[in-house]
C-alpha cells in the first residue's frame, strides 16, 4: 500500500479529479486547505518577496489542495493517469505535485468490493439471535 499525495494547485479541476479516481475505484481520499511557501510569505509581507512577485499572489483565489489518499500498489498507475488526464502535465507550472509514500501499516481503511463478503440481512441476524437466545 502507499500513501499518495498531491498537491493540487489548479483547484478549479478538484471535483472531476475526485469523481475520476472514484470512477477509478479509489474510493476514499482527504482534502487539506494548504498553500505553499510563496504564498504564505506574501501573505505575510515578508520582505523576502519583491513587490512585483506579490501581486502576482494578491486577491482571494484559493491557495491550494492536499489530496491524501491510501491506494493499493496496483492502483498508483491508474491514479496517475486520472490526475494527467484532469489536472495535466504535472512538469509545467502550477499543475501540481504528485508523490507517494510507501505503507507498511494501516487501519480503518475500508476494504474494496471485491474483498469485502456481504453483511447479513437484518432478518437473518435476528433470527441468529433469536436461537441463540432459545438454546441458551
Amino acid at each position: 500500500m502507499k500513501l499518495m499525495v498531491l498537491i493540487l494547485n489548479k483547484t478549479d479541476a478538484l471535483e472531476y479529479l475526485l469523481e475520476g479516481l472514484s470512477a477509478a475505484g479509489i474510493g476514499g481520499a482527504t482534502i487539506i486547505p494548504s498553500s505553499g511557501m510563496a504564498m504564505t510569505l506574501s501573505k505575510m509581507n515578508s520582505s523576502f518577496l519583491s513587490s512585483s512577485i506579490r501581486s502576482m499572489f494578491s486577491g482571494d483565489e484559493d491557495d491550494n489542495k492536499t489530496v491524501i489518499s491510501v491506494i493499493d500498489n496496483d492502483q498508483l498507475e491508474l491514479a496517475r493517469r486520472v490526475v494527467y488526464n484532469t489536472v495535466g502535465d504535472l512538469s509545467q507550472p502550477n499543475t501540481g505535485i504528485l508523490f507517494t509514500i510507501p505503507l507498511d501499516f494501516v487501519e480503518g481503511r475500508r476494504k474494496s468490493k471485491r474483498t469485502e463478503l456481504p453483511a447479513k440481512d437484518t432478518a437473518e441476524q435476528s433470527k441468529d439471535e433469536k436461537g441463540k437466545k432459545e438454546t441458551s
